[in-house]
């Protein structure tokens, strides 16, 4: 039996039968609509995704915001009075502030319990890509390895896990200052799909600009061609804002061209999805590099 536990949050987007699989001990974000807060706990009791994507569709602009400190120290405290030490992979850094929330909790929870280890891991990843790391490290935990041998596992193989999207409304990367209102004017009037990823700093970059739906999510399974490597892993996941069907058009195409297995297809859950819009469509795989 483990006497570690792995600590994430819930920009994972994992599916929440799945971190209870992992026995994950997972914090919930907050994504708001004018004056109503709602944690994002992963089996979706504060809204349902699709509800929370047709209130976008009508016009409604939600918010995020972060795990605090006391978040932290709140679920960390009974793990460590009950004698187990905890691994924290955080969600990146670069993205939000939960990843410093956690470190100052660690600081503050060493002196208090200086007989455990905290251990904490900027994933520098988000959504399913955040997942991906977290789900592979629970593994690695399950066939019994130590809190050290998994936290440098997981600093091993994070910068390999690329996180590559387009979306279908870039308005809401405008809003999000992701691109500038003359770039979002345009590539709406010629229906252009912007080709994102998640550098090594763990930020959201525009790498390619694509006329159209279908080529955009095509040119998703071609990054994955030019630079997969199923010797580090050969799990996929994808996740959708509300598409399912382009999500598993997708996932034909890697299962019948690649040596791949896509594990998981969920939704882009509504912390990462408040900034990404309705239609995202994201794959996340082992890659030679980002």
């Amino acid at each position: 039996m483990n006497k570690f536990v792995i600590v994430t949050d819930s920009s994972t987007d994992l599916p929440n039968d799945v971190a209870v699989s992992l026995n994950l001990e997972v914090l919930p974000l907050k994504f708001i609509f004018g004056e109503d807060v709602f944690p994002n706990y992963l089996d979706n009791r504060s809204m349902e995704p699709k509800a929370f994507y047709d209130r976008i569709r009508q016009g409604e602009l939600p918010t995020t915001s972060q795990i605090n400190v006391s978040d932290y120290e709140e679920a960390l405290s009974p793990i460590l009075e009950s004698g187990k030490d905890v691994l924290i992979l955080a969600f990146s850094s670069a993205l939000s502030g939960t990843y410093n929330s956690a470190r100052i909790a660690k600081e503050e929870l060493e002196k208090k319990y200086p007989k455990r280890k905290i251990a904490l891991v900027d994933t520098k990843a988000a959504s399913l890509g955040e997942g991906l790391i977290v789900y592979l490290a629970a593994q690695e935990a399950s066939k019994g390895k130590s809190l050290e041998e998994v936290f440098k596992y997981v600093e091993t193989i994070k910068l390999n896990v690329a996180h590559w999207f387009t979306v279908n409304d870039i308005s809401h990367l405008k809003r999000g200052g992701r691109i500038s209102g003359v770039a979002a004017f345009v590539a709406k009037a010629i229906n252009i799909n912007p080709v994102l990823h998640v550098d090594n700093e763990g930020r959201l970059i525009s790498r390619m600009k694509v006329v159209g739906r279908k080529k955009a999510v095509m040119s998703l399974f071609h990054k994955m061609k030019e630079t997969y490597d199923p010797s580090l892993s050969k799990t996929v996941f994808i996740s959708h804002g509300d598409d399912l069907e382009q999500a598993l058009h997708l996932k034909d195409m890697i299962e019948k061209e690649l040596d791949a297995t896509v594990e998981i297809v969920n939704f882009v859950g509504p912390v990462i999805g408040a900034h990404s819009g309705p239609g995202t469509i994201a794959l996340f795989f082992l890659a030679t590099s980002r």
